[in-house]
C-alpha cells in the first residue's frame, strides 16, 4: 500500500496496514480516503493550535469563536441559523450561548412575532473580543498558507 497517511507517525503507520487489511476487497480509493483524512487531520490541529495559542487567553473554545464570528460578519441571527452557520448542532450553540451570555459577549432574545423563536446577538464586548482575536487567527492562517501563492488560496 501507498505511503498515504503520515510518514513517520506510528500510530497513523497502524492505521494505515487496518484500513488496507480491513477494507481489501472493498474498491476503494484508498489514496483520496488518505487524502480526505489529511485534511481532517490538518484542520483539526490548527483548530486545537487556535484554542491553545490564540482562544485560551479569553478563555474561548473554537465552536464560541465562530459563533461570535459569525455574529460580527452577519449581525443578529435566529438562533437555528446561527447553529447552521457555525457548523454546530442545536444542544451545542445552547451551552456555547449560555457560556457567552454569562460573559457578557452574546446575549438572546425572543423573536417578537414568534416568541418560540430566538434571536442572537453580539454585545460590544464580544465585538471588543473578536476584534482583539481577529489578528492572531489571522497570523495563524497566513502561515499556514504560507507556502501557497496568490492562485493558489483563491
Amino acid at each position: 500500500m501507498p505511503r498515504a497517511f503520515a510518514a513517520g507517525d506510528e500510530e497513523l503507520v497502524e492505521a494505515e496496514r487496518l484500513i488496507g487489511a480491513q477494507m481489501a476487497g472493498l474498491d476503494l480509493d484508498l489514496l483520496s480516503m488518505a487524502a480526505v483524512s489529511n485534511i481532517f487531520r490538518t484542520a483539526t490541529a490548527v483548530r486545537k493550535h487556535m484554542e491553545r495559542a490564540v482562544l485560551k487567553s479569553h478563555s474561548l473554545s473554537w465552536s464560541a469563536f465562530v459563533i461570535l464570528f459569525v455574529l460580527r460578519i452577519w449581525g443578529k441571527q435566529e438562533s437555528r441559523v446561527l447553529a447552521a452557520e457555525a457548523g454546530v448542532s442545536g444542544g451545542t450553540l445552547t451551552g456555547v450561548l449560555d457560556t457567552l451570555e454569562r460573559k457578557g459577549l452574546a446575549s438572546r432574545h425572543p423573536v417578537t412575532s414568534d416568541r418560540r423563536r430566538v434571536e442572537v446577538v453580539l454585545t460590544n464586548a464580544g465585538t471588543r473580543v473578536v476584534n482583539e482575536v481577529m489578528p492572531a487567527i489571522n497570523s495563524v492562517e497566513s502561515r499556514v498558507t504560507g507556502g501557497l501563492d496568490e492562485d493558489e488560496k483563491e
